[in-house]
């Protein structure tokens, strides 16, 4: 895929890519090809695919949340940086926050940060649940792309939004995932606004975002260590 395609696939959703923000995320696909062969981060490295599965689908993102604001933004999971390094690549107003357990994955991150000259983007290395203990409502935005269970990514990740703020989870088929989830969303003080689905072009592969409303503050107790999360899902 040229990224003269990924412009105009784009364009449909509303985003107009500069010639800079183009020549970012060429030189991002880069690193992340040159960086894969020493670390595990990810099993798409045909260009037309990448530009479709990683780029182009961080960015429909924009289906559910305004991103032409300014606003605080933390990336659970965020593995090679999708959608956390895409979205500040194309809105630049965005303040990251990128959370990974793994070391390797987050001194790439901030070799990339570095190469692509980003500001106002940070790369915490921690489990999202201790993060989330220290972190409380300080987010308007929590975002998380193909990382686990959404029972699990809702208890969290919703402790860390604000108050009226918002969790999304991109996920690829999750009707059954959404159902059993629904006791652990009210516990949390929180609401399903929507579930907006889609297929991803060319391919037509089912992709859904996941939109869920802080309505308030969540109890001290929770998230709960990650042993009894997995154990005993809310």
């Amino acid at each position: 895929m040229t990224i003269d395609k990924l412009k105009e696939l784009l364009s449909e959703i509303g985003i107009t890519l500069t010639k800079k923000q183009g020549k970012q995320l060429h030189k991002y696909y880069d690193l992340v090809i040159e960086a894969n062969e020493h670390v595990n981060l990810t099993r798409i490295t045909e260009k037309d695919d990448f530009y479709l599965k990683h780029f182009y689908d961080s960015l429909t993102l924009i289906k559910a949340i305004d991103l032409n604001q300014e606003m605080s933004v933390l990336d659970f999971g965020t593995g090679a940086g999708f959608p956390g390094i895409v979205l500040k690549i194309c809105f630049p107003n965005l303040k990251i926050t990128l959370v990974d357990a793994l070391e390797k994955r987050c001194n790439f991150l901030n070799k990339v940060i570095e190469e692509l000259e980003l500001t106002d983007i940070e790369v915490i290395h921690t489990r999202g649940e201790d993060y989330a203990k220290r972190h409380r409502e300080k987010y308007d935005l929590v975002v998380s792309r193909a990382v686990a269970n959404l029972n699990t990514l809702v208890e969290i990740c919703l402790p860390m939004v604000k108050v009226n703020g918002y969790f999304v989870a991109m996920k690829g088929n999750a009707e059954d995932e959404v159902k059993s989830s629904m006791k652990a969303i009210e516990l949390l003080e929180s609401r399903l606004e929507d579930v907006i689905s889609f297929e991803l072009p060319i391919e037509n592969s089912i992709r859904n975002l996941v939109k869920i409303k802080k309505l308030g503050k969540n109890k001290r107790i929770y998230p709960r260590n990650f042993d009894q999360i997995k154990k005993k899902p809310l």
